[in-house]
C-alpha cells in the first residue's frame, strides 16, 4: 500500500512544473512597419488660420488699474478665506464669488450715490415748500398790518375769484380782533392757537366757524361759487358784527 501511494505523489508533482510553465503570458514583438505622416507647408498653414487651434492668451480690454484693483482685493480676500477656511476652499468655492465680488461692490456704490443724490434733492423740496410757506405766512403778515382788506375784497368779488375772498375776508377777521386786543397776531400761530387764546366765550364759536370755513375753501381746495360765497359771507359778517359791538 505504501509504494503505490508513493508513486501516485511522484505523477501529481512531476505534472506542476509543465502547467505553472503553460500559464506564463508569451510577449509578442509588434513588427508592424510604422510609415510617419509627412505634412507640408499648405497643411500648417490650414492649421494656423483655425481659429480652434489659436491658444493665445487674449488680453482683457478693462484697464490696467481696475485689473490691479481686482488683483488687490481679490489677493485680500483670498487670504482672508485661506486664515478661515484653508488654502483649497479659498481657491474652489471662494474663486467664482472674488469674480464677481468688484461687480458686486459696482453696484452697490452705484445705489449709495443714487440714495444720496436722491436724499439731496428732497431736502432741498421740502427746503423750497417750507420757504414758500414762509413766504405765504409773510404775504398774510403784510396783508394784516398794512393793506385795505376791504379793498381787497371787492376786488376778489369783482374778479369772481370767490376762493381768495373768503381768504381775505378771514384775514380781515384776525385784523380785527388784532386791533381789539383779543388776540396777538404772531406769524407762528395756528388758527386754532387764536381760538383757543379768545377769553370771550361769546366770539369762541363765530371765530370757529370762520375758521373752518377758510380752511375748508382756501386749504382744502373746494370748488366754490357765488351762492356758497354768500352763505359762508353772512358767518364772516356776523363775526364782524360781535368783535365791534365787543
Amino acid at each position: 500500500m505504501r509504494y503505490p501511494f508513493l508513486i501516485g505523489l511522484f505523477v501529481v508533482l512531476s505534472f506542476c512544473p509543465l502547467q505553472a510553465q503553460d500559464s506564463i503570458v508569451t510577449i509578442k514583438n509588434d513588427t508592424t512597419n510604422l510609415t510617419p505622416i509627412q505634412i507640408d507647408e499648405g497643411q500648417l498653414e490650414q492649421f494656423r488660420n483655425n481659429p480652434d487651434f489659436d491658444y493665445e492668451v487674449v488680453k482683457s480690454a478693462a484697464p490696467e488699474w481696475w485689473i490691479s484693483f481686482k488683483n488687490w482685493l481679490s489677493s485680500i480676500f483670498i487670504k482672508l478665506f485661506e486664515w478661515l477656511f484653508g488654502i483649497e476652499k479659498a481657491a474652489g468655492a471662494f474663486s467664482t464669488f472674488l469674480q464677481i465680488l468688484p461687480y458686486v461692490l459696482l453696484v452697490i456704490l452705484l445705489f449709495i450715490l443714487i440714495k444720496f443724490f436722491l436724499s439731496v434733492n428732497a431736502r432741498a423740496v421740502i427746503h423750497a415748500k417750507k420757504n414758500q410757506a414762509i413766504v405765504a405766512l409773510s404775504e398774510e403778515e403784510h396783508i394784516i398790518k398794512n393793506e385795505d382788506i376791504q379793498q381787497l375784497i371787492s376786488s376778489a368779488l369783482t374778479q369772481k375769484d370767490y376762493r381768495l375772498a373768503v381768504r381775505y375776508n378771514y384775514l380781515y377777521m384776525l385784523q380785527l380782533l388784532s386791533e381789539k386786543e383779543l388776540i396777538t397776531w404772531e406769524l407762528q400761530k395756528t388758527n386754532e392757537d387764536y381760538t383757543l387764546e379768545l377769553q370771550k366765550q361769546e366770539l369762541v364759536l363765530p371765530f370757529a366757524t370762520c375758521t373752518r370755513l377758510y380752511n375748508y375753501f382756501w386749504y382744502g381746495e373746494f370748488p366754490i361759487d357765488q351762492s356758497k360765497y354768500e352763505k359762508a359771507e353772512t358767518s364772516f359778517l356776523s363775526l364782524k358784527t360781535s368783535i365791534s359791538n365787543g
